[in-house]
């Protein structure tokens, strides 16, 4: 689906919402029908799953053919390697007319059975012609070489790009002559490659899209997940393709577990285990975790409303208490930090520890004692390493292995306000992270861990500003205290107490980093002490969204003239190749460059997944 503006300003809405912890209508026309056959009068043929695709042998997906442009209701064929699709599949296909003029052709529930290439040819009359579209499939097996994987964890740092994690080097590790004087522990693995982000419908994503070819192997639209679009306004009754739950939960009786510093219901988590073609829905996806089909064990994070009704706190329209129904399924539930790392939960666990987005590191770990007011009366959140090992504690006590998704979601939250400190601060945070599982990984060998990011932002790394020069100056004057080339001194951080995090953020000399595509924003390089939005819509354009730099942000700074359209609120992802590491049995397969989607087969090759063959006995 190619957004217009419209669409695009919901998305702006959507996520600036939820980098403070809110949410916004999703607009319904960006839920279903696909923009290019809405503007279409001429007929297209849409086939599910599209060209190219990979299909792991015994996966269970929806198949389904739609034809638009066509008023006459003409007989459809669907020929699979030149037999009906009906015989083929064993099953009869469901012949709807979404639209006066559309034709939908769909068998639902459906697998491939044996590794195979295979034809799609689909045709219909039309004004005395024969329309056709073929697409073509690769159904692979997973077959593994060396020692199979047990145990996955899948780490997810949304948004880290490349520079993000040198960011990240420079503060926590330090930088002198040349030299760095350490690697972050996601650098020190045993494999590295590099990882494209873009999804079906363009060339850059968002986090469900991307997260959903992490988790089934197959591309999505922007706002899916576990899901092909359809032409429906519908947002859940698109053509599913089963998720890496759901197999793992099928065919082996793994455990399975969704840790992030989000709202448990965004995009990352819940693209490992619901169908949607709206990420938006949230009300559907906290009580979607509960199907058995996809239930995970283990639920840390935050999002709390979307699990209570609104007289109780929350924002449920159905009134239902889902916590509640939780506690009926056997699972324990914390709310803060000192009753995760009290519960001996050995079976199922669900924390939610805020009612959205949790308080990033800087605020809940270093900013909360001069300014309480940020993360109020949630003063005892979990850090991601607390979550995580308490992940671990509960999954690993099934024979049958587990599989655990880690995600250090504000990395991605904070860029899009162009907050480095938090962007940087919580790309640490989930470092240490990485470090807690290796240190699982060396003692759980069996044991496969893959660190990477969904999707890249624009930040850059232009030299360092000089702090200590900074007094009384303002704009341009602050834009000279940049070094660039021989300028560019090395920055002065000290982390006296070797947690890893600078003691001052705003050492003599820092970081100057810019960003690719922006905003018109206001910057004067130092510590916002609370988080700020970098815009606000203009009062002046009451029409249509019309953004300008908040004036309450850095207002003495240099003032940068966005490069983006005045409707984009905040700094946008970019479809820059992302880092990918592994260690562990598997780890080599993820080296060298892979489309996103081949994440999900070299998971399931170290796996050694045959969902043909295997299935767990009742």
């Amino acid at each position: 689906m190619k957004n217009n503006r419209s669409t695009r300003m919901a998305a702006i809405l959507l996520t600036v919402a939820a980098a403070f912890g809110g949410t916004a209508p999703l607009p319904a026309h960006a839920e279903g029908i696909n923009a290019n056959q809405q503007a279409s009068t001429a007929p297209v043929i849409t086939i599910l799953p599209i060209d190219r695709a990979a299909i792991l042998a015994g996966q269970k997906l929806d198949f389904r053919v739609e034809i638009t442009g066509i008023e006459s209701k003409e007989p459809l064929q669907v020929l699979i390697n030149g037999k009906d699709a009906g015989q083929y599949f064993g099953k009869k296909p469901v012949i709807t007319h979404t639209t006066a003029n559309s034709t939908e052709y769909t068998i639902r529930d459906i697998s491939f059975k044996k590794p195979e290439r295979i034809s799609v040819k689909a045709s219909v009359n039309h004004k005395k012609k024969t329309l056709t579209k073929t697409v073509n499939y690769e159904v692979y097996q997973a077959i593994g070489n060396g020692k199979k994987a047990k145990n996955v964890v899948l780490m997810v740092g949304d948004g880290m790009s490349s520079n993000i994690r040198t960011a990240a080097r420079v503060v926590s590790k330090g930088i002198n002559e040349g030299k760095f004087k350490g690697w972050l522990e996601m650098e020190n693995m045993d494999s590295m490659g590099m990882v494209t982000t873009s999804g079906m419908d363009s060339i850059v994503t968002d986090s469900a899209n991307s997260a959903s070819a992490y988790a089934t192997g197959h591309k999505t639209a922007v706002n899916a997940e576990g899901v092909y679009p359809d032409n429906t306004a519908d947002p859940l009754d698109d053509p599913k393709v089963e998720n890496i739950i759901e197999l793992l939960k099928r065919t082996r009786g793994m455990s399975t577990g969704l840790v992030t510093t989000a709202d448990i219901t965004d995009a990352t988590p819940a693209a490992m285990t619901v169908h949607t073609r709206s990420r938006y829905e949230s009300e559907f996806i906290a009580k979607s975790f509960l199907d058995p089909l996809h239930r995970p064990d283990v639920l840390l994070g935050g999002g709390r409303e979307w699990f209570l009704p609104a007289s109780d706190g929350g924002k449920r329209k159905d009134q239902t208490n889902l916590i509640d129904a939780y506690k009926k399924q056997g699972y324990s539930y914390v709310t803060n930090a000192k009753e995760l790392n009290k519960t001996s939960a050995n079976g199922k666990l669900l924390g939610l520890f805020r009612p959205s987005n949790m308080n990033v590191y800087f605020d809940r770990e270093y900013t909360q004692p001069n300014n309480p007011d940020i993360v109020g009366t949630y003063n005892d959140q979990p850090t991601l390493m607390e979550m995580t090992s308490k992940a671990l504690d509960v999954l690993d006590n099934n024979k049958n292995g587990f599989f655990l998704m880690v995600e250090g979601a504000s990395i991605d939250k904070q860029a899009h306000t162009m907050d480095m400190e938090r962007v940087i601060w919580d790309t640490i945070e989930f470092d240490q992270t990485v470090g807690l599982v290796k240190e699982y990984v060396r003692k759980h060998p069996e044991t496969l861990v893959i660190v990477t990011a969904d999707h890249g932002h624009s930040m850059t790394l232009n030299g360092t500003f000089s702090v200590k020069d900074a007094a009384g100056k303002k704009g341009d004057e602050l834009r000279e205290l940049i070094g660039t080339y021989a300028d560019s001194k090395f920055p002065t951080y000290k982390d006296a107490d070797g947690d890893g995090f600078p003691d001052k953020p705003d050492s003599d000399w820092k970081l100057a980093i810019g960003w690719g595509n922006h905003p018109d924003h206001n910057e004067d390089y130092m510590t916002n002490p609370k988080p700020v939005s970098p815009t606000i819509q203009d009062p002046k354009v009451t029409d249509k969204s019309w953004y300008i730099a908040n004036p309450d942000k850095d207002p003495n700074g240099v003032h940068y003239n966005g490069n983006l359209p005045h409707d984009e609120g905040q700094e946008v992802h970019t479809f820059d190749d992302v880092p990918i590491n592994a260690s562990g049995p598997g780890a080599s397969f993820f080296s060298g460059y892979m489309d996103n989607t081949e994440v999900f087969r070299k998971m399931m090759t170290a796996l050694q997944l045959d969902p043909v063959k295997e299935k767990v006995k009742k």
